[in-house]
């Protein structure tokens, strides 16, 4: 198994990122993240199958719907959700996958992680991309910290 260090680098190196559950209404984790990818220099593309726009940028009903597809996805969904998400991304292609999560579950399905390790795609279960992307706001580097700590975050992947 790779450290989760390890595996959070090989997830930020892709270019081509989708950004599963962007919200239409006000802030949400998944807004924060889209726009710090976007920020970084990502390809970012956000889903959500109510919305056909989102910060001005197309935004897809389906990680399979995106155009030439992409590498990676982040999911910010109930985790009920989460494995529909994991099993369409599987057929979409896409190899690293991110489940959200800072306290509490998240959107972590353990059925969607045991989909992942099956099909051989990367998974990072938990944390947050703002955790890692440097530079790290003060705000997300206690939570990673807390989450270190308290066994929140995964040692290995």
């Amino acid at each position: 198994m790779a450290t989760l260090q390890e595996t959070v680098a090989d997830f930020l190196a892709q270019k081509r990122i989708a950004v599963v559950g962007v919200s239409r209404s006000g802030e949400s984790s998944a807004n924060a993240i889209y726009k710090r990818l976007r920020d970084m220099g990502h390809e970012v593309f956000a889903v959500n199958p109510n919305a056909t726009e989102f910060e001005g940028d197309p935004c897809y009903a389906t990680v399979s719907a995106i155009p030439d597809g992409v590498a990676g996805a982040v999911i910010v969904t109930q985790p009920q959700v989460t494995e529909q998400v994991v099993r369409e991304c599987a057929e979409a292609g896409v190899t690293h996958i991110w489940m959200h999560r800072s306290f509490g579950q998240g959107s972590v399905s353990p059925a969607a992680v045991e989909y992942c390790r099956q099909h051989n795609i990367s998974v990072i279960p938990g944390g947050c991309p703002m955790m890692f992307c440097e530079p790290v706001d003060a705000g997300h580097k206690c939570m990673r910290w807390v989450l270190n700590l308290t066994g929140g975050l995964p040692k290995t992947v």
